[in-house]
């Protein structure tokens, strides 16, 4: 009888298909990269997954986010993922947090399971950072999504050392801020080397200040590469490269 996971095997090999089902993943922030980092490790087999987010999908969404339509405006991201997430791979265990994380929760969240990986896809500076420090001295494999919006070239991307990259003013930001508490090489990282467009202006808010109020212009096809980019490299790494 086939299964979803016939033509992944024949890529990855008997063993590799098991390694994935015994990985256990964290990936924050359900946006356009995060969405598509989920849908891509789920496809491919990765047994149990911890989703953390805290938004709904807004209409804004929809021009780059896999999760969002116009039936779903207003719904809570984890709870749309989880549904997917069964209705795709009903054997994956999911753990959806909706939850703001931020430096109050975060070794809270990555003490809840023993995590292999911890993907971070989060779009604002002081989480971003929090997420990231915290994981590299749990000693936990963590990749993490540089800035993809302000970017139109998808030839750009690219993947590295989170200290060798450049021009990505997030990627800047992140190496500073890391540096100063003590983290070094072994953190993963997509970026693009394209010099992105400018924001818009921040706009006043009451909202938490982990997040960032800039609003970024996005299109519909960099935030899916990053995603499948950060997916296909914690594959790659879970089954090994000798396999490919």
């Amino acid at each position: 009888m086939s299964t979803i996971h016939d033509r992944t095997k024949i890529i990855v090999k008997e063993d590799g298909l098991k390694r994935l089902q015994n990985s256990n993943i964290l990936l924050a922030g359900l946006g356009g990269v995060g969405g598509y980092a989920v849908e891509a490790l789920v496809r491919a087999g990765i047994g149990n997954l911890t989703i953390v987010d805290n938004d709904v999908v807004d209409i804004s969404n929809i021009n780059r986010q896999i999760i969002a339509t116009h039936s779903n405006i207003g719904n809570k991201k984890t709870d749309l993922f989880k549904q997917r997430i069964a209705d795709i791979n009903p054997d994956c265990n999911v753990n959806a947090e909706t939850i703001f994380l931020d430096n109050s929760n975060i070794e809270q969240v990555l003490n809840a399971e023993k995590y292999s990986y911890v993907i971070d896809c989060i779009d604002s500076l002081n989480c971003k950072v929090g997420l990231v420090e915290t994981a590299w001295k749990m000693d936990i494999k963590v990749y993490s999504s540089m800035g993809a919006g302000g970017k139109t070239d998808p030839l750009a991307v690219e993947v590295t050392d989170l200290f060798k990259t450049s021009v990505c003013p997030l990627a800047k930001f992140m190496r500073i801020r890391l540096k100063k508490r003590g983290v070094g090489k072994g953190i993963k990282a997509v970026f693009s080397k394209e010099t992105p467009v400018a924001p818009l202006p921040p706009e006043p808010s009451e909202e938490n200040t982990c997040r960032n109020r800039s609003t970024l212009g996005s299109i519909s096809y960099i935030p899916a590469i990053f995603g499948l980019t950060l997916a296909g490299e914690v594959i790659r790494d879970i089954v090994n490269s000798h396999y490919y």
